[in-house]
């Protein structure tokens, strides 16, 4: 999903406590949640979303390879699970779980963190009271920045460990051996792609998510099986419509050698511009859309999951303010 966007829902009437029944009652978490609450219910939701559906992930990216290993050429997402286990072995498919986990926590943390606070701030800067749309944005735009930050190098070294044939040994062999022979900038070579990609998936996947929570839970209450619904449709919309993107953001990951070879680049591939040139020389129109049903199938559950994660973090602390306050 990107969780990230989760934030964004309308804030509770100030000074009213929920009663049961009130539409605002789960839509954030109590306006007295200290930013380490904010950080926990991100952190715990971001490394489940990133997590439970990280073999398929691991797939993705070898899909979205515009000139893959014989051995490394898959129909299907099944029929590469398969195969990577039976060839590889069974732990291949979570080779960079670890790099994942111990980014996706801080990443998530500090976007809510930054999120909430900067939501605030700027709703009050603007003098507006309740939900602010512009507030949102801004506060979701700046936390983005900064969550990215974190969770950018965390996808190079997860990406280069999950491709076939990765010479990496380890997530501290990989780290070393990018900064020695890369330097840091490699980590952030496909920052601003990341960004780019980011700003209309959450767009997309927002928009969605309240369509979907409107046809579905027009009360707004906490409703499991709606919130598992409206993510999973949220996430696969999204995740299709950005698969252009995603495709090269994987490009500038990896660095793959034969691609760089074949387009006659020396040294590394660098700027938005030309990995989409890259990537449209190597595969047409039909490149941008590499391992589209891999992703999809991906970030569906993955959604799915953090939206429930995160709507039931906000039900229970909600109510258990309530309780407290009595």
């Amino acid at each position: 999903m990107d969780l990230r966007s989760a934030g964004l829902p309308v804030e509770a009437r100030e000074g009213i406590s929920p009663s049961p029944g009130d539409n605002d009652e789960y839509e954030s978490l109590p306006p007295e949640a200290s930013p380490l609450t904010h950080m926990m219910a991100g952190a715990v939701a971001g490394i489940l979303e990133h997590t439970v559906m990280y073999p398929v992930d691991s797939v993705k990216t070898r899909m979205q390879s515009l000139q893959p290993d014989p051995k490394a050429q898959y129909r299907g997402v099944t029929e590469a699970l398969k195969r990577i286990i039976r060839t590889e072995g069974l732990f291949t498919p979570l080779r960079g779980i670890n790099v994942t986990m111990l980014g996706a926590g801080p990443a998530h943390a500090l976007y809510f963190a930054c999120y909430e606070k900067m939501k605030t701030t700027v709703g009050g800067m603007i003098n507006h009271s309740g939900n602010s749309h512009v507030a949102n944005g801004v506060a979701g735009s700046l936390a983005t920045l900064l969550h990215d930050a974190v969770m950018n190098p965390a996808e190079v070294v997860k990406q280069r460990m999950q491709m076939y044939n990765s010479p990496y040994r380890s997530m501290l062999h990989c780290i070393q051996s990018i900064s020695r022979t890369e330097g840091i900038g490699a980590f952030y070579r496909s920052y601003s792609t990341q960004l780019f990609m980011n700003i209309p998936f959450q767009a997309i996947h927002f928009i969605t998510y309240e369509f979907t929570q409107e046809q579905l839970n027009p009360q707004r209450q906490y409703h499991p099986g709606s919130h598992i619904v409206s993510g999973a449709i949220a996430g696969a919309v999204a995740a299709a419509a950005t698969t252009p993107l995603d495709v090269c953001k994987t490009l500038l990951n990896t660095q793959e050698n034969t691609v760089l070879t074949s387009v006659n680049i020396s040294g590394h591939l660098s700027g938005m511009l030309n990995t989409f040139r890259t990537v449209y020389q190597l595969g047409g129109m039909a490149g941008f859309f590499r391992g589209v049903q891999a992703r999809v199938i991906y970030q569906m559950p993955s959604t799915a999951i953090a939206w429930s994660v995160y709507e039931f973090f906000k039900y229970f602390l909600t109510n258990r303010n309530n309780h407290s306050s009595h």
